[in-house]
């Protein structure tokens, strides 16, 4: 059995402090971006309806192989559905003038693609590379702390929230390759905060040895797949709840009521939010069946059984049917729209219970929590 080495768990606590406070600024930057944004888009909309006609008629979308306005042009630039296959179609300015409260773009959203857009949106490339620049010290966190282990770092509480705060940033910062999905730096980088901070505050563990019930190779297979899965789950969650609001302000919006939330220009529509989300709901559910599989043949090799109905067991096996139920309700029953959101978020919240109370007041198999 390797050696502990205290001072590479040491040189980890420090990493994981400073990659916590990294994602801080980055969070701020996010969120500047966000109200910076809308705070542009707000002088745009107003520009635009200074030199309408003063007749108030309906205000039309300009196809985009026909030319578009000034003030349309400077929407397109942040990403806005301007009308056409790219976009989102402008609704009828008549409701802004029985209102008073709305612009020409009011109740518009980003593009359904989630292609970058040319506008510099200069605090979201801060945020990016404040992102990447935490990722790495988190990175260093996780790699010195199986190095003081000599071990994979994933044999607690505070190594598995660590760990998957980590894994839920890299992929946030993989999918940024193809698609603009900066407007979820906010929520991510917050749920990633909160996971550092309750790893630290909450479930701190010094650097040791495994259980014995731990040393085996089927940690490696087991947690990692886990870890993989929950992290794509955080990032449903996140979309999953912007997709509540965007939804319900779509709705008000038509309806003739006043956009509020001006930031969720930035954001796609909710149908847009709900099919990426469906996608990305189906590769973590993929994930979490070798999870549940690669467990029963774990525990046979361990206690020489496949299934004992521990309090673990069964919760992994809740969040199975929970996120098999939404995949079947939506592909097969319609269930879309603010359904399928709800369905998702209740998913992550089992996922949380599963890994916070299953493992902190049930006692079990599986009471690995090191607390």
């Amino acid at each position: 059995m390797p050696e502990i080495n205290e001072a590479m768990g040491q040189y980890s606590e420090l990493f994981m402090l400073l990659a916590a406070g990294t994602y801080t600024v980055a969070f701020i930057a996010f969120a500047w971006d966000l109200a910076r944004s809308s705070r542009a888009l707000r002088a745009v909309d107003l520009k635009a309806a200074a030199t309408a006609p003063a007749q108030g008629s309906a205000h039309q979308a300009v196809p985009v192989s026909a030319g578009i306005s000034a003030a349309t042009a400077d929407r397109a630039a942040f990403g806005i559905g301007i009308g056409g296959p790219g976009g989102i179609a402008e609704r009828p300015s008549s409701a802004a003038h029985r209102t008073g409260t709305e612009g020409p773009g009011a109740g518009q959203t980003a593009q359904p693609g989630m292609g970058y857009a040319p506008q510099r949106r200069i605090p979201a490339r801060i945020g990016v590379a404040l992102t990447v620049l935490g990722a790495l010290i988190h990175g260093a966190g996780v790699v010195t702390r199986a190095i003081g282990a000599g071990r994979v770092p994933w044999g607690n509480m505070y190594e598995f929230l660590t760990t998957g705060a980590f894994v839920a940033v890299a992929v946030f910062l993989l999918a940024l390759i193809r698609r603009d999905l900066r407007f979820l730096g906010t929520f991510v980088l917050g749920l990633a905060i909160i996971m550092q901070v309750a790893a630290s505050v909450a479930y701190w563990t010094p650097v040791g040895h495994l259980v014995p019930a731990l040393q085996s190779y089927w940690l490696i297979i087991h947690v990692s797949i886990a870890v993989l899965s929950s992290a794509l789950f955080t990032l449903t969650f996140a979309m999953s709840a912007l997709q509540l609001v965007q939804s319900h302000r779509q709705k008000a919006v038509a309806a003739g009521g006043a956009d509020t939330l001006a930031f969720m220009r930035l954001v796609p529509p909710a149908l847009s939010l709900e099919n990426l989300s469906y996608r990305l709901n189906a590769l973590g559910f993929i994930g979490w069946t070798f999870t549940l599989m690669f467990g029963a043949i774990w525990a046979e090799k361990a206690w020489g059984r496949f299934w004992g109905w521990d309090t673990k067991e069964v919760w992994t096996f809740v969040i199975w049917v929970v996120y098999a139920g939404y995949l079947h309700a939506r592909a097969t029953r319609g269930w879309t729209g603010t359904r399928a959101a709800w369905l998702s978020i209740v998913g992550y919240l089992c996922v949380v219970f599963n890994f916070t109370i299953v493992n902190q007041f049930f006692n079990g198999l599986h009471s690995y929590s090191g607390l």
